[in-house]
């Protein structure tokens, strides 16, 4: 029987895995790298070949593939969106991913990423009120306290100095279990009755609910000049989450026109409504905030970089930690001819 050779072998990152890796690092810490990886890979832009998502959509979510390659890596990340999957007690999202070696094309990282998403999508929310938000914002309002809050808010923390978060949702008890969960973060979190009342004083608001429908969450008259808006529940055709008269009243920032103009909040605009890539932003080919008044809005959907530079930085940190183990998934005869041959020698 053929020995498998080491590149046979695939390391893998399991949710265990995951969790131990972030609290080896630190959570925020984690969230900060992850961030510096998806900065490094946004000002090399042009290295990466880009397409929107490939998604299929059912009556009951949505399944999608997210692919990207910079010549040298190429990545994968399988994720799905069930809205109704928490009333029969499962995630509403998730998903794993892969990293390959383009010369090969053998895989060089297998990930649960259902966790990573998580991190990388507060990672990228924080990375871009870093270039958006106004300066000294300390309060951040929270509507939409499900999987993904409690994320936002430590990479907020973390990235931006946010000291106090109000929280708001339709459910009180997601609300007072992110309460529960953010204790000893060293915020000061505040639970609100009403979304009017979580926006009071805040700077930058973060929009982050489920529901796979058009919405208005916020409301024109509830946005004052000067604001961060981080939108990141609307990413998919139907889904959205703002008013479309805050849209016309905010300068917009995206990561990658040709899939946010379907899925994010800019769907609701004309397809040459005007918008600046976020990348151009951090390399200073364009302007992000230039105004104390201004409102900027940051139409977040996730693109497939971010989630290439999850991977890159995972990769790095299961060798530096050891957090990963081997998975035998590439078949290796020794004669790269001889694949029956290896077949029936197992017998």
């Amino acid at each position: 029987m053929n020995t498998p050779s080491k590149l046979a072998y695939v390391p893998f990152v399991s949710v265990e895995n995951m969790m131990k890796l972030v609290h080896r690092v630190g959570l925020r810490t984690v969230m900060s790298e992850i961030a510096a990886f998806i900065e490094d890979d946004f000002k090399r832009w042009e290295a990466f070949d880009k397409t929107p998502r490939v998604a299929s959509h059912s009556d009951v979510g949505v399944i999608e593939l997210m692919p990207t390659s910079d010549g040298e890596m190429y990545g994968f990340k399988y994720v799905n969106g069930h809205p109704a999957n928490m009333a029969r007690g499962l995630q509403t999202v998730t998903a794993f991913g892969l990293l390959a070696e383009v010369a090969s094309g053998y895989p060089v990282l297998l990930s649960e990423m259902t966790i990573l998403t998580a991190l990388r999508t507060a990672a990228m929310s924080a990375l871009a009120a870093r270039y958006l938000a106004p300066a000294g914002a300390r309060v951040m309002a929270v509507i939409g306290n499900g999987a993904q809050s409690e994320f936002q808010c430590h990479a907020f923390a973390e990235l931006c100095g946010i000291e106090t978060v109000r929280l708001f949702d339709i459910d009180p008890a997601a609300t007072a279990k992110a309460v529960e969960n953010l204790a000893g973060s060293g915020l000061q979190v505040i639970s609100c009755a009403t979304p009017e009342a979580a926006i009071e004083g805040a700077q930058i608001i973060t929009t982050c609910t489920a529901d796979k429908q058009c919405a208005t969450i916020l409301t024109d008259n509830m946005v004052g000049p000067g604001v961060h808006i981080n939108a990141v529940g609307g990413d998919c055709p139907g889904k959205t989450e703002l008013h479309r008269d805050i849209l016309l009243r905010s300068d917009i920032f995206v990561e990658y026109p040709e899939q946010t103009r379907v899925e994010g909040e800019i769907q609701q605009l004309s397809g040459d409504h005007p918008v600046t890539e976020l990348w151009e932003v951090m390399r200073g080919v364009k302007r992000g905030r230039s105004g104390a008044a201004q409102i900027t809005l940051f139409d977040s959907v996730g693109f497939a970089i971010e989630d290439f530079s999850a991977l890159r930085y995972v990769h790095q940190k299961a060798r530096e930690t050891g957090l990963f183990r081997d998975l035998d998934m590439i078949a290796d005869p020794d004669d790269p001819r001889d694949l029956f041959g290896m077949l029936m020698r197992a017998k």
